[in-house]
């Protein structure tokens, strides 16, 4: 008769259920919060991340398995898991609405962190500069956002501006709001900026209708639009690199 023996799975006795390994089966120097304090939250691994926002058990489940479910569920993409659904995460066995919001409140922080990688005062000499700087705001939202990027006479941002959320049209997008706050701050000139959540940034027909309305609002204003451009999922097409201004 084979030995039923012992381990993180517990005993295998019959009528006993079966233990799911916890952190608390490592040796102290091992466990996640341990080694976040000792070496760096790099160290640790996007799951053992996530159990440790998690904290306590719950459920029967520990967190780190419910933050590996979670992951595996969005392939392991963090981007996928943003563009997720809180309704949908909860899914999960473990997870709860607690948790799931606060996934979406660490992935939005990380998000916020990434695009203080550049600083409203720099230049943004190109398409590239502006593709940078808002990309990691816009790449991995679901929704548009259409933006005002006010330069002075070097070319340095002054001042972001959201003008609108959601699908563009020229009702959310009007010449009102996008040189309201460029005439307050005295702009020397504008660049559009917006996001497509598909990832593909090939301007629609309505992109092109809202840029030719923009830039002729602007030369009655003396306020020139240099430039408009869609952010896609790691690229990004400039109206004015492609002809369209």
């Amino acid at each position: 008769m084979r030995s039923a023996g012992f381990g993180y799975r517990g005993h295998a006795t019959r009528g006993y259920p079966r233990r799911v390994p916890s952190v608390l089966d490592l040796p102290p120097a091992d466990r996640p919060r341990e080694r976040l304090r000792s070496l760096g939250a790099q160290a640790l691994t996007t799951s053992e991340l996530f159990g440790l926002l998690f904290g306590a058990a719950t459920g029967g489940r520990g967190s780190a398995e419910v933050a590996t479910a979670m992951l595996a569920r969005c392939g392991g993409s963090l981007r996928r898991l943003g563009q997720t659904p809180v309704a949908a995460l909860t899914a999960v066995p473990g997870l709860g609405e607690v948790r799931a919001i606060a996934v979406h409140a660490a992935i939005e922080l990380g998000r916020r962190l990434a695009a203080e990688g550049s600083d409203e005062g720099e230049p943004l000499r190109g398409p590239r500069d502006v593709w940078r700087f808002y990309a990691p705001r816009l790449e991995g939202l679901t929704v548009e956002e259409f933006h005002v990027a006010i330069l002075d006479a070097q070319h340095r941002l002054e001042r972001d501006v959201l003008v609108s959320r959601g699908i563009l049209n020229s009702s959310l997008v009007h010449p009102r709001e996008v040189f309201r706050e460029a005439i307050a701050e005295r702009a020397a000139s504008l660049v559009l900026v917006h996001n497509h959540p598909s990832g593909d940034p090939t301007p629609s027909a309505d992109d092109r209708a809202i840029t030719a309305q923009l830039v002729a609002a602007g030369r009655l204003l003396d306020i020139p639009i240099q430039d408009h451009v869609v952010v896609g999922r790691g690229r990004y097409i400039s109206f004015a690199e492609a002809g369209l201004l």
